[in-house]
C-alpha cells in the first residue's frame, strides 16, 4: 500500500501543478471550471496509479508516464461526465454531478473538451512513442463507447447472456484499466510482449473489479460501501449475479417479483445465496483474478519488478469499497 499512496501523492501533485498551466485557464472558464471540478474532487486514482506503477515496474521513474496517467485520468472523467448525464445521476463521489452544476449543455461540451485535453497530455510524450501511445488509446477509446452502448441497450433486453455480460464490462470498465498498464509501460520502454502482457493483466484485473462492484452493490453493507444496498437489485440491473440467478431460477424470480412483499430485495438476495448464484459470481471473480496473476507472472519472467503491481491487485481483490 505503500507504493499505492507514494504514486497517489506524485499523480495529485502534478494534478494540482497542471490546474495553474494556461491551458487550464482559458476562456470561457464556464468550459474548464467543470473539467477541474470533477478532477478535483476525488476518486482512487486507479488508472493513473497503474500507469505510474508500470514504469516503475520496467525500472524507469515514474515520473516518465505523467503524460499516461493525465490522459488516462482525464479521458476517465471525461466518461463519468456522460455516463452520469445519460443516467440522470445527481451525485458523483458524494458532489454535485458536473449536469447538475452547471446544465446539461455544459456537461456535454465540458466533457468533449476534456477528451480532448487527454490527447493534449499524450503530446507531452516523447515523439517517437507518440504513434503507438495513439494507436493504443484510441482502440481504448471506441471500446469503452461500444461498451458503455452495450450496457444500454442490456436495459431493453429481457435475457442477456454471460458472455455478453462480460464483453461490455471488458470494454466499458476494464479496457482502460488495461490501456493504462499498456501505456506505462510502453512510454517506459517496455517491448511489445511485455506491454502486452500487462493489458491482459489490466482486462482480468478489470473484469474482477467489476465483478466485486456488483456483489458488493448486493452484499456488502451501507458502513463499508457507501451507498445504498442492493440498487442494482431494485433496478433489476443485469449483472453478472442477476443474468446467473435470472437464468437458472426464473420462476423463483418471478415469484418473488410478483408475491406483492414489502422485502422482495432481501428475499432475491436470500434466493441468490441459497441457490448457489452468489458463489458461482465469487468463483468467476475468483477465476478473472486469477487469469491476472498469469498474466501479470508472465511480465515477471522478463524480468521486470512486479511486487508492486501484484499488491495492488491483491488489495482490489480483497478490498471493501
Amino acid at each position: 500500500m505503500n507504493s499505492i499512496d507514494r504514486l497517489r501523492k506524485i499523480f495529485l501533485r502534478s494534478l494540482e501543478s497542471d490546474f495553474s498551466e494556461p491551458e487550464w485557464n482559458r476562456q470561457p472558464d464556464s468550459l474548464y471550471a467543470p473539467q477541474r471540478y470533477i478532477l478535483g474532487i476525488g476518486g482512487k486514482r486507479l488508472r493513473p496509479i497503474l500507469a505510474l506503477m508500470a514504469a516503475e515496474s520496467m525500472g524507469r521513474n515514474a515520473l516518465e508516464a505523467l503524460p499516461v496517467a493525465h490522459a488516462v485520468e482525464r479521458f476517465h472523467n471525461f466518461s463519468l461526465i456522460h455516463d452520469d448525464i445519460m443516467d440522470e445521476a445527481p451525485i458523483r463521489r458524494g458532489k454535485s454531478t458536473v449536469h447538475e452544476n452547471w446544465g446539461l449543455n455544459t456537461g456535454i461540451l465540458s466533457g468533449d473538451a476534456l477528451m480532448v485535453m487527454a490527447y493534449k497530455s499524450l503530446l507531452k510524450a516523447p515523439k517517437s512513442m507518440i504513434h503507438d501511445l495513439f494507436e493504443t488509446f484510441n482502440q481504448t477509446a471506441l471500446e469503452v463507447c461500444e461498451g458503455q452502448q452495450m450496457d444500454m441497450d442490456f436495459e431493453s433486453l429481457d435475457r442477456i447472456e454471460e458472455g455478453q455480460y462480460l464483453n461490455m464490462i471488458r470494454n466499458k470498465t476494464a479496457v482502460l484499466i488495461g490501456c493504462s498498464l499498456q501505456m506505462g509501460s510502453l512510454i517506459a520502454g517496455a517491448s511489445k510482449e511485455v506491454s502486452k502482457s500487462l493489458f491482459n493483466f489490466g482486462i482480468e484485473l478489470g473484469i474482477s473489479f467489476q465483478i466485486h462492484d456488483d456483489l458488493l452493490d448486493a452484499f456488502g453493507t451501507l458502513e463499508t460501501f457507501g451507498k445504498q444496498i442492493g440498487g442494482d437489485i431494485r433496478s433489476q440491473k443485469k449483472t453478472l449475479l442477476w443474468i446467473h440467478f435470472s437464468n437458472h431460477q426464473p420462476e423463483t424470480l418471478k415469484s418473488i417479483i410478483n408475491s406483492g412483499s414489502k422485502n422482495k430485495v432481501k428475499e432475491i438476495l436470500y434466493a441468490m445465496e441459497s441457490t448457489g448464484s452468489r458463489a458461482y459470481v465469487e468463483a468467476q471473480r475468483k477465476k478473472h483474478f486469477d487469469s491476472a496473476i498469469t498474466s501479470l507472472h508472465n511480465v515477471k519472467r522478463n524480468n521486470c519488478d512486479t511486487k508492486d503491481l501484484e499488491s495492488l491487485a491483491n488489495w482490489i481483490f480483497d478490498r471493501e469499497v
